[in-house]
């Protein structure tokens, strides 16, 4: 809360709707990588997805040239390293690092803070439109100062118009970073939403923004004036709140926190391979590896699963015929013991595979979740819960680092930079990673005085 506030401005604030605020990082994982590397500043940077294989990230000056996210990189490096374009294998450590501080600064500026993801957050804001605004300004000059990060803010009635108004303060650098969507009606009136393709409306998808586009609703401005009872009836209940929010009627709920929060429905653990895997018994390892980080977060959270679901792909792009195989064990009884569960996982895909496929992608779910310290049920039918393994496993990860003790291919670390990841040769490639600065000794950036 701010510093000047006192019992006498109460009233005033009582009588003021709030608002929300959407605080989001600009190009956070390129902007991540020139905190240690101020060499990186203004350059065209991308980052790259598992594998160093499409680009996830971009730095402003590289969306100048056009390079579109999801491009693979092996079709542009050329072109990509002539224009000085410099590329880096994704630093999930250092991101979630520069995230978590991030986050932490914000949430000492205003209420109600909401992690929505790696990069953006809510909040709330009791404050009339000049106070917020300087409020948002000094958020964003000691997360820039303190963490070297730069941030967009918007501000608006709804999370929706939050994140139009957060787009804007993007893309118009007139605003310092810093837009209220109440400044932008009064000036622009309906030509904002009407500037605002009905595809970059939060919440709508692709396929829906084909739909919708089919329907004559093109931009933020036409789905804002639909019926929301017949956008309910026709397309969903969320997209009836969409057009709420649009109209600044707050709709949406506070969903879980992305920094820890508990899935509900299903817990996924998937990965591109670094090389092809042939075999049952090759894709059992990685099967077995993935189980046992879907299990670690189900302990976390305090849940049970009571079904496994397993799933393996081919490349759709190589030569040969494209091979996909999927398959589920449904446990007998709830379980959250990762012997129980891993070995679910190799029974669910045992008799399933081609032995001539080269696969390139294998992932675990873990479906039908329930909360362990509620479950009841008769004598005789208790859950399978795990004896001590999962949070012993657990421990020694968190004294000694991942993959030193495990099932199977789950208790093989690998070597060098690689160490965070299973020994297999099938595991993750990230050949251009930068130093971890935040969370390895022996990657600390060194500092020169001159």
């Amino acid at each position: 809360m701010p510093e000047d506030f006192n019992q006498d401005q109460l009233y005033d604030h009582a009588r003021l709707t709030p608002q929300f605020v959407l605080a989001d990082a600009n190009s956070f994982f390129a902007s991540c990588e020139s905190v240690f590397n101020p060499s990186l500043a203004g350059r065209p940077v991308v980052v790259l997805s598992n594998n160093d294989g499409c680009v996830v990230a971009r730095s402003p000056a590289a969306k100048r040239l056009g390079i579109a996210n999801g491009t693979p990189w092996f079709k542009i490096r050329e072109q990509a390293e002539r224009d000085g374009v410099v590329a880096r294998s994704s630093n999930y450590e250092l991101y979630a690092s520069l995230s978590h501080r991030m986050m932490s600064i914000m949430a000492n500026f205003l209420p109600e803070q909401e992690v929505y993801s790696i990069d953006e957050c809510f909040m709330l804001s009791l404050w009339d439109g000049q106070r917020t605004q300087a409020i948002c300004a000094d958020l964003r000059e000691t997360v820039l100062r303190s963490v070297g990060i730069p941030v967009s803010v918007g501000v608006a009635p709804t999370k929706t118009l939050a994140k139009v108004a957060n787009h804007w303060a993007k893309n118009h650098p007139g605003a310092n970073g810093v837009t209220l969507w109440s400044q932008v009606l009064a000036q622009d009136g309906d030509r904002a939403l009407a500037s605002v393709p009905v595809a970059d409306v939060w919440g709508v998808g692709r396929r829906l923004t084909k739909k919708l586009e089919s329907t004559g609703i093109l931009t933020a401005l036409d789905l804002q004036r639909a019926d929301p009872t017949a956008m309910r009836r026709r397309f969903s209940v969320l997209l009836e709140r969409t057009v709420l929010e649009l109209r600044g009627t707050p709709a949406i709920e506070r969903e879980e926190d992305a920094n820890g929060g508990a899935r509900s429905q299903q817990i996924l653990c998937s990965r591109m391979f670094s090389k092809p895997v042939v075999g049952f018994g090759t894709l059992s390892q990685a099967l077995g590896v993935y189980a046992q980080k879907a299990c670690s977060r189900l302990r976390r959270q305090g849940s049970l699963c009571s079904r496994v679901r397993v799933f393996c792909s081919s490349s759709p792009y190589a030569p040969g015929q494209y091979s996909a195989m999927s398959g589920q064990t449904r446990l007998e009884d709830p379980s959250d013991d990762p012997v129980v569960i891993t070995r679910a996982a190799r029974t669910a895909l045992a008799g399933r595979v081609d032995p001539h496929a080269a696969y390139i992608r294998a992932g675990v779910v873990l479906e039908n979740l329930r909360d362990a310290k509620g479950y009841q049920t008769l004598d005789g039918l208790e859950a399978n819960r795990d004896r001590g393994l999962g949070p012993a496993l657990d421990e020694a990860a968190r004294r000694f680092g991942p993959f030193r003790v495990g099932i199977g291919f789950g208790g093989v670390r690998g070597k060098g930079r690689q160490d965070e990841d299973t020994g297999a040769e099938w595991a993750m490639n990230r050949r251009m990673l930068s130093p971890r600065c935040t969370t390895r000794w022996d990657e600390m950036a060194t500092v020169h005085a001159r």
